[in-house]
């Protein structure tokens, strides 16, 4: 009897739409992907054949799974880092290591290792109490942001705080909540940073200490879930572009990353840098889904290259500009009942639909476009995700 030849066996710890997305590129390497998905029904058991339903917080599942992989990944950051140190100390493999991942699960530890790289960030610190906030507050200026440490995404954990009244009438809950925290113990406050625009660095690092960037992004936020992002970031100048991707490859290099990792930032005109760090994503980013058609090698097919060590592919663009553009439930309840006249209407469309159910708010996919007429995809991007949302 003969078996099939397959590469190492990848374990990705959660059954989203990043595991999904790795899987095309995994099957075109070669690679068995194998997927620790939190219930039977999320998106990446529909392609993955191996998806065992377990729970990441419980120790033995994970190293139950882990028994059976050459490296362990990540969907999401959410894996506490003591488990993920157990499992090293069994000999796991597992990449990136929690010494490198804790930066993107915990934004104190992640605004310390800003201060310490000497990368421009903003005015922060970490408060226990209300009035912890309100001093900051008065001293540093309204209006600030409070940021929970660990758990917050797309908006969610974070307070803008206009003034002291508001602070005091919106902040004080947070702050009584903390003693039942098991989490966190204080919370983030910083300046509201005066942007003009978000942007993206996305890199990927391997354990040889290879790194590769793809041109840094533009990314579009619409009530605090990112909407659009467009490479290169337009009208970004060569200075910055320059100065934003070598801050992101010393974030790589100096944390020891290993797979794909995005450098959220801000644009901020008149700085010294010209730019200020947000946040860090140590994992394939919905800011480097136009990889997937817009770059010679995509996001998910470099995250599985850098963790299993093998040399990484070229990030150039394939065109002039590269679009991705999310779409969300909403309305439309059938998905496909408009794919003919989505696709009919750009042929050279590139539709990615995670098979999520289309709840409203809920992104549930997202399109690709490349080309040379900016405005021209926009407009189509735009006409194809409000089809899919709202229906015909």
């Amino acid at each position: 009897m003969t078996f099939p030849v397959t590469g190492p066996k990848i374990g990705v710890i959660g059954g989203g739409q990043l595991a999904r997305m790795m899987a095309p590129a995994a099957t075109e390497l070669g690679l068995e992907l194998q997927v620790l998905a939190e219930s039977d029904d999320v998106c990446a058991t529909r392609a993955v054949p191996y998806a065992p339903v377990g729970d990441y917080r419980d120790f033995d599942t994970l190293r139950e799974f882990a028994r059976g992989v050459d490296v362990l990944t990540f969907d999401h950051e959410h894996v506490p880092t003591d488990f993920l140190q157990r499992l090293i100390d069994d000999g796991v493999n597992v990449q990136p290591r929690p010494g490198a991942l804790v930066h993107a699960q915990d934004k104190l530890e992640m605004r310390k290792a800003v201060d310490r790289l000497g990368l421009p960030n903003p005015t922060w610190a970490e408060v226990k109490t209300l009035n912890e906030l309100l001093v900051f507050g008065e001293e540093t200026g309204w209006p600030v942001v409070l940021k929970t440490p660990r758990g917050g995404y797309d908006g969610k954990g974070v307070l803008v705080l206009d003034d002291a009244d508001q602070a005091r009438h919106q902040a004080a809950t947070w702050f009584d909540q903390l003693s039942e925290r098991t989490d966190f113990s204080s919370l983030l406050v910083e300046e509201k940073v005066p942007f003009t625009r978000e942007l993206s660095a996305l890199v990927a690092r391997r354990d040889s200490g290879e790194v590769r960037a793809w041109p840094v992004a533009e990314s579009i936020q619409v009530n605090s879930v990112c909407d659009e992002v467009i490479a290169p970031a337009p009208g970004l100048s060569e200075d910055l572009m320059r100065a934003a991707t070598a801050a992101a490859v010393q974030v790589a290099t100096e944390l020891d990353v290993t797979g794909v990792m995005a450098a959220e930032l801000f644009e901020v005109p008149g700085s010294a840098a010209g730019f200020m760090v947000n946040e860090f994503a140590m994992r394939p980013h919905n800011s480097g889904h136009w990889t997937q058609d817009g770059s010679v090698t995509s996001q998910f097919e470099q995250h599985l290259r850098a963790v299993a060590n093998l040399p990484l592919g070229d990030t150039s663009l394939k065109s002039d500009y590269a679009l991705m553009k999310n779409f969300l439930g909403g309305e439309n309840q059938d998905i496909f009942g408009v794919y003919p006249q989505v696709l009919g209407n750009d042929p050279a469309a590139k539709m990615h639909f995670y098979g999520k159910e289309p709840k409203p708010g809920r992104k549930i996919g997202h399109i690709n476009m490349i080309g040379s007429n900016l405005p021209t995809m926009r407009q189509q991007a735009t006409t194809a995700a409000h089809l899919l949302t709202h229906g015909a």
